[in-house]
């Protein structure tokens, strides 16, 4: 049984993951903005709502009630789509995306690194739409723009907790059936959280600050 915090749990993928790895017997804490009836029904989850991804002081108090060495695997989820084209280059919803998917995430790990056990893994949720070498589409600047940085912030998080033989890789969770896509993608949450799950378990030293789909399939970056 290992102990698993998700931040970002209270609906879609993080949902997923929480009730996953709750049913599989890990000791689970649910971290969110707001809970919701579907993530208060997951039996033996314990719950903790009130804390944004980009709030400094949160994810400290979140750290300071866990304690140093509490999880063996963190996993940050988090995120949000917000389309920007050329012709509507809305910056404001740009910068918003950075705040919660890029620095969101190096905030979470920056605060809650201590609380991760030596030799623990810890899990980015990214999108292959920050793959530079992989866009063949164009648009989207804020969410591909922020996943790119937020793929370059994992890396860099792989190196500087290798000396406490941290392991940390960047997700792909798949094109998801979720509320974010609209409902539209090619699988449903089930399979994308099982896929997840699957890629954190084998994660170790050997492939850490790697970009993976949910399937296994190394992503180019």
């Amino acid at each position: 049984m290992a102990d698993v915090l998700v931040l970002g749990s209270n609906r879609g993928i993080g949902l997923e993951l929480v009730r996953q790895l709750a049913a599989r017997g890990d000791s689970v804490t649910a971290v969110c903005r707001s809970s919701s009836e579907r993530l208060e029904a997951i039996s033996g989850v314990a719950v903790r709502s009130g804390v944004d991804v980009t709030d400094r002081a949160a994810l400290e108090g979140l750290a300071a009630d866990l304690g140093a060495e509490a999880l063996d695997l963190l996993v940050v989820v988090a995120g949000v789509l917000e389309r920007v084209t050329l012709d509507r280059l809305d910056v404001d919803a740009i910068r918003r995306q950075f705040e919660i998917n890029a620095l969101g995430p190096l905030l979470a790990v920056s605060a809650l690194r201590r609380c991760v056990r030596g030799g623990g893994k810890i899990g980015l949720v990214t999108s292959r739409m920050g793959s530079i070498a992989d866009n063949d589409s164009g648009g989207s600047y804020g969410y591909r723009m922020s996943k790119a940085a937020l793929n370059m912030a994992g890396r860099s998080l792989a190196h500087d907790l290798a000396d406490r033989e941290i392991a940390v890789v960047l997700l792909h969770p798949g094109w998801v059936r979720t509320d974010m896509t609209g409902g539209s993608g090619l699988i449903d949450v089930d399979e994308s959280a099982a896929g997840l799950i699957a890629r954190l378990d084998e994660l170790s030293m050997e492939t850490t600050g790697t970009f993976v789909h949910q399937s296994g399939e190394p992503l180019p970056w």
